[in-house]
């Protein structure tokens, strides 16, 4: 039992002592009433030894606190529903429930979606995991019991873009198995729904998982199959973003001239226009703007100079609700004052990077900026 607890502690790089401290000060902005200082040392120590199971009551602090479900942090499989002998009534009870969702219940689906997404993008998704579990959850189970195409479909497409969204989420509070898990969702309820834009771009964010596990090569392979998976029926802006990814994880891999080449190609395919969404696909976020960082990033990962106008011309005119994104900019100038020997300036940016990564809860991005601060 206090293995999920412990692990999940340690990923972020957190010590017991604060745990606890973040614990209480959660409490305080919560108004919850938790044991003091020195009892929560005994409790914490006897959770992740098992000797004392984690209440409900510390488990609805610790999840949004740590962004993890109840089976990540008491260290458990998934619970199964007990088998029912005689449950053909019950079925076909929820059989014809699905049957009854119209367009006004998936497009409660959508709004719920879009609106941890909004969430997520200002404060991080940490505190989200809840709603975001029991979200996937309604929709799964929908899903499940929908029996014919015309139901089943607008369902599928709705669970591919928030399983997408969950994933992103995982990967970003250092839970990646489940990110992993979220993506293979995504995948199959895209290819349930029939929905290419879905799939591709729940490979493409699937490919970062690859990258961050230090399989660059592999995760430029994945990207490429995203491109060429119903590339006919690939929206521009899509196409766009497939092109930036693969110019960053092509970066990662070392492979200079293709991410350069896949930089050229997403400028070409990008709509002209201020407008960031697609009418086709509303998981992505993507203009000229917020090319122009991504291509700050990929040319400081590639040590070029010119990426240095890129990142603060991006910087200006990042939107302020982009938490995440602005730490990522930060930590890319860091990267490309370090290239130039600009110590100075580098560790002015990594501090914001910092700030923001923890503001946010972002274990991934707070693991970029250990490696960055190494360098310093």
């Amino acid at each position: 039992m206090g293995r999920g607890l412990r692990s999940v502690r340690t990923a972020r790089g957190w010590s017991q002592e604060r745990l606890i401290y973040e614990m209480e000060r959660y409490a305080r902005q919560h108004l919850a009433d938790i044991a003091s200082t020195a009892s929560l040392k005994t409790y914490v120590s006897e959770w992740e030894n098992g000797k004392r199971p984690i209440s409900e009551r510390y488990a609805s602090i610790l999840r949004p606190l740590l962004g993890v479900t109840d089976a990540e942090l008491r260290g458990e499989a998934e619970k199964l529903a007990p088998p029912q002998a005689d449950g053909y009534d019950d079925l076909l009870s929820r059989i014809d429930s699905a049957r009854s969702i119209g367009d006004s219940m998936v497009q409660t689906f959508l709004d719920q979606t879009e609106l941890l997404r909004t969430m997520d993008r200002q404060m991080g998704a940490a505190g989200l995991v809840d709603q975001m579990t029991g979200h996937l959850a309604s929709m799964e189970d929908a899903l499940t019991f929908a029996v014919l195409p015309g139901t089943r479909r607008p369902i599928a497409t709705a669970l591919a873009g928030a399983a997408t969204l969950a994933a992103w989420q995982a990967l970003d509070a250092g839970s990646v198995e489940r990110a992993w898990r979220h993506y293979e969702l995504a995948k199959r309820a895209a290819q349930d729904a029939d929905a290419p834009l879905y799939l591709a771009h729940a490979m493409g964010e699937q490919a970062y998982v690859l990258r961050d596990a230090g399989r660059p090569e592999m995760a430029v392979e994945l990207i490429r199959d995203a491109q060429r998976t119903h590339a006919e029926r690939h929206s521009p802006r899509l196409t766009a973003w497939l092109s930036a990814a693969e110019a960053e994880l092509c970066a990662a891999a070392d492979m200079r001239d293709d991410a350069r080449r896949a930089l050229e190609r997403a400028e070409a395919s990008l709509p002209d226009g201020t407008e960031a969404r697609d009418a086709d696909m509303v998981s992505i976020f993507l203009n000229h703007g917020h090319l122009a960082r991504w291509r700050g990033n990929v040319l400081a990962m590639l040590g070029d100079s010119t990426a240095m106008e890129e990142l603060y011309a991006a910087l200006d005119t990042v939107d302020p609700s982009f938490v995440r994104a602005r730490s990522g900019l930060h930590s890319d100038l860091t990267q490309a004052h370090l290239a130039r020997g600009e110590m100075e300036e580098a560790r002015s940016h990594i501090q914001q990077a910092r700030l923001l990564a923890n503001r946010t809860g972002s274990v991934r991005y707070r693991r970029r900026v250990e490696l960055l601060t190494g360098r310093l």
